[in-house]
């Protein structure tokens, strides 16, 4: 063997392995720009929701699999808008709920979390676990889920100190911003791809 096929020979090689390591190094550039945008997608949609993610995860990558693990299981499930007649029986027995404060506040607490789980199952979310229904939630519900996490905590508080009539507003307070979210039908990302495509 010459110099020249040895040296045309070892050139191949080295422009092989140059071109190799170019693909390799496309491919980790092109998976960390689809991680960032998926990352900002999800950013996007469950707002002060993923950050809460990310508090409970501990890591920006262990939450965007939670909240896209979330949209996944969400995206199985049987959620329909609710009727009108619905919505007009659900909005009175807000209004009774209301009325009923001022006379029995812990109990007015009590249902409007009955009432929060009454519409939920209305739509066709699971009611069995708090945890649960806050993560399912979170998913087109976003940008009041953090109410529904506040109402929880003030009604927990409140359990050993019912006479804390303040805090108990608060809860009822929180629980309406999620009740009427939930009774209007949200537009969101999934719904409005399926509009487009119907």
């Amino acid at each position: 063997m010459t110099n020249t096929s040895m040296t045309d020979a070892t050139l191949v090689g080295i422009l092989v392995a140059l071109a190799a390591a170019a693909v390799l190094i496309g491919a980790a550039i092109a998976t960390r720009r689809r991680t960032r945008l998926r990352h900002a997608e999800l950013r996007q949609r469950f707002g002060p929701e993923y950050d809460q993610a990310v508090a409970q995860y501990g890591s920006a990558a262990r939450a965007d699999r939670a909240l896209a693990a979330r949209e996944r299981r969400v995206g199985h499930l049987k959620l329909s808008e609710l009727s009108d007649a619905e919505r007009a029986r659900f909005a009175s027995h807000w209004t009774t709920i209301q009325g009923r404060f001022v006379d029995d506040p812990l109990g007015a607490v009590a249902a409007a979390n009955s009432l929060i789980n009454e519409v939920m199952r209305a739509r066709g979310y699971p009611t069995e676990d708090f945890d649960q229904r806050l993560a399912d939630l979170s998913v087109d519900h976003a940008g009041v889920v953090q109410h529904y996490r506040a109402a929880r905590a003030l009604s927990t508080s409140v359990a050993n100190d019912p006479a804390n009539t303040e805090e108990l507003r608060q809860a009822v307070v929180h629980y309406r911003a999620l009740f009427a979210d939930l009774l209007e039908e949200p537009v969101t990302p999934s719904h409005r791809h399926r509009e487009a495509h119907a």
